[in-house]
């Protein structure tokens, strides 16, 4: 992704040159989106800082400094290929830091599924969240990262949020979605904010260990590696952007939530960060090697390679890799003993390989490795099933709902639904269904708070987002990925989705400072909202985002212990 389109609000853009100065912008004007009115400085003076690789040209806009496509490591192609990443090749003079840079090729989105739906979004979940603002320029040189920040060159000692975009493990990028822009949170909450794009799919997660020998030792986890490099990058360089590399925080939504998930149990990602937040990011299981090494064998047979023959993977043009990998996939059976439900023991992502992965990121227990982090974990009311594209959603009868949840549950789905009756008294049968069917994301988020809380080290948060936005005749519900842009304090340019709502500009500030002053203490509590108690074993506490904001303690419980006991393969 070269460079980012111009998008709603106006606040994607190029970089203008200017070397002169303007006049600090208002509280007013910081606190809204600019409307063309915007103005830049990109210039030698003003806008450069020095890292580790040498000097970046970054803009500042409205009192946020920017800088995008800085390289955290070398091009990952040819003899980079599967290995863990190198640092960049430093460079003399200043190079710009003024579009987003490449992406990791993307596997075949017309039949691989991650995330819970089709990497090929639909019009209404495009529309929503106003995907497609950017451009994507794929790479193997896709080890870039983006800063946002309200000061550089000095001294401060700001918060750093570090985010991990979803997508899985296959797909997606740091800016495919708008959400995922930075400068509100940096203007309005004084946090820095990083985020990035690293290898995925078979660039990340293709496992040779056993096929290969010492050569490729890491290539099962050199994805994750990646994100270890960005947490060393913001270690040794944050400083010269205001940040204090002493309290770093990690988060991200779904795919990215996993991600997140899989470093609080990476030794070599321990120290680098000191909180974390998992949205909708339900991974307790990373694969097993068995599994990855067989969708790799099964990669070298679509080649017509054969295991001598490993280096010439490092030759292997991108498209025709990315087409052998995505068949290789496909033809690699589920492992057994495997629930159809479960996320992360099948398809794309890392491997409990016994070194860069030592074990299961919550599995049997939450990592002690990282005991001492505080945690946020949540979801969204509605995840795999929600009301986008679904045209007759509110049509819906009684009937055909216990009929949807037959399908999903069986015998069980009578009781199932008397449950879930008397935590969510009144809703329509198709809301109903889809807060049922999200089961399968809201039984691991609790496990992992239960297991977190119960190393006893540092508090952990649960939450669970149900603001609906007026869009689309309120049909949609809260879906996979809505609260991001509310996360970024983005309501005002993500407006398909907030819609103006006054409600949904309040939601907005409510949870961007919730996770701010998370990131600042490790604790989300602000005087915006109620009490928000941490998670423990007896209350089971979570607040629901919403207008307003409530706590519930214990919800959906027993429901949720009906479905954990099936045995669905």
């Amino acid at each position: 992704m070269g460079g980012i389109a111009a998008s709603c609000a106006g606040l994607a853009g190029t970089a203008i040159a200017s070397s002169s100065q303007i006049v600090a912008p208002t509280a007013e004007a910081q606190s809204r989106p600019a409307l063309g009115r915007s103005k830049v400085i990109a210039s030698d003076s003003a806008t450069v800082v020095e890292t580790s690789a040498g000097k970046i040209r970054g803009f500042e806009r409205n009192g946020v400094y920017i800088f995008k496509g800085v390289p955290y490591g070398a091009s990952t192609s040819g003899a980079n290929r599967f290995m863990p990443p190198a640092k960049p090749e430093p460079w003399a003079g200043i190079r710009n830091a003024l579009a987003y840079g490449r992406i990791c090729p993307q596997e075949d989105s017309e039949h691989l599924v991650t995330d819970g739906r089709n990497l090929a979004p639909n019009d209404e979940d495009a529309f929503l969240l106003h995907r497609g603002s950017a451009i994507w320029v794929p790479g193997e040189d896709c080890l870039r990262l983006n800063v946002w920040t309200p000061e550089i060159n000095s001294n401060g000692k700001r918060p750093v949020m570090v985010y991990m975009h979803g997508g899985g493990y296959s797909g997606g990028c740091g800016h495919d979605l708008l959400s995922y822009e930075g400068e509100s949170l940096a203007r309005n909450h004084d946090v820095v904010l990083v985020n990035h794009n690293h290898r995925l799919n078979v660039y990340g997660y293709l496992n040779l260990q056993a096929l290969g020998g010492d050569d490729f030792a890491m290539s099962a986890n050199v994805g994750m590696l990646d994100l270890v490099a960005v947490l060393e990058w913001v270690r040794t360089n944050i400083s010269r952007f205001g940040g204090d590399p002493g309290n770093v925080t990690i988060f991200g939504q779904s795919g990215g939530g996993g991600k997140v998930a899989v470093l609080l149990a990476m030794p070599s990602a321990k120290g680098l960060f000191h909180r974390a937040i998992i949205q909708s990011g339900p991974f307790v299981r990373a694969l097993s090697p068995e599994y990855s090494q067989q969708v790799a064998e099964n990669t070298l047979t679509e080649l017509g390679l054969t295991k001598s023959q490993l280096r010439e993977l490092q030759k292997v043009p991108v498209d025709k890799l990315s087409a052998a990998a995505t068949n290789a996939l496909r033809k690699t059976p589920r492992p057994q003993g495997v629930r159809r439900d479960t996320f992360g023991e099948t398809g794309w992502g890392p491997t409990v390989d016994g070194h860069s992965l030592p074990a299961h990121p919550f599995d049997p227990s939450a990592p002690a490795i990282s005991a001492d982090v505080p945690l946020i974990t949540g979801t969204n009311l509605h995840e795999s099933v929600s009301g986008l594209d679904h045209p007759n959603a509110n049509a819906m009868t009684t009937e055909e709902m216990i009929q949807e949840v037959h399908k999903l549950y069986g015998d069980a789905a009578d009781a199932i639904i008397a449950a879930y009756k008397q935590d969510y008294p009144g809703l329509s049968p198709f809301n109903l269904y889809a807060v049922i069917a999200t089961a399968k994301w809201r039984i691991p988020a609790i496990m992992q708070a239960a297991r977190k809380a119960a190393l006893g080290a540092a508090p952990v948060y649960s939450y669970i987002y149900s603001w609906r936005t007026p869009v689309l005749n309120d049909r949609v519900g809260p879906f996979h990925a809505a609260e991001i842009g509310f996360v970024f304090d983005n309501a005002e340019i993500c407006d398909h989705y907030s819609a103006g709502d006054p409600g949904a500009f309040t939601l907005s500030k409510q949870m961007s400072t919730a996770w701010t002053s998370f990131a600042r203490t490790g604790n989300p509590n602000h005087s915006g909202i109620p009490h928000w108690p941490a998670y423990t074993p007896e209350s089971r506490s979570n607040i629901y985002f919403n207008t307003p904001c409530e706590v519930r303690n214990n919800p959906e419980q027993k429901g949720l212990d009906i479905i954990g006991k099936l045995k669905l393969r």
